[in-house]
């Protein structure tokens, strides 16, 4: 099938099978108009990049895991464990990110919010103390 069917059916745009072809993700065979053709295991290994890059796996990542995909004596330990750490930056991010909320809400509630020229959010930005 040509990219744009391949992109249909994997659910990535054409730009961005162009670009997993780019970096070597994905390798299609190219017909002798030098149209790249995608067989079907180049869709199924479409699709893992989709859903791994769904997941949040970096390229990288994404490349060790269809390393891992591949290799018939890998160790299910192995995939485990990069789940594992994938988790715990997510997590981590999830507290920074629930930590930063908790400022917006604080910054909202000492914020007057009418027509006065003092803002008590740009003040606590500034490092200012608010009046």
């Amino acid at each position: 099938m040509n990219i744009s069917q391949a992109a249909q059916h994997s659910g990535l745009s054409s730009k961005a099978l162009r670009h997993y072809e780019s970096i070597g993700l994905v390798t299609p065979a190219r017909k002798a108009n030098g149209y790249r053709h995608y067989s079907e295991n180049d869709l199924e290994t479409l699709r893992f990049i989709q859903r791994a890059r769904a997941c949040g796996f970096s390229i990288e990542e994404v490349r060790t895991l269809l390393g891992l995909r591949d290799d018939p004596g890998r160790h299910s330990r192995e995939t485990k464990q990069l789940v594992h750490e994938k988790l715990s930056m997510l997590e981590a991010q999830l507290r920074d990110m629930l930590a930063m909320r908790e400022t917006l809400y604080s910054f909202i509630d000492s914020c007057a919010g009418d027509d006065s020229p003092d803002c008590a959010i740009l003040q606590q930005l500034s490092g200012q103390p608010c009046k």
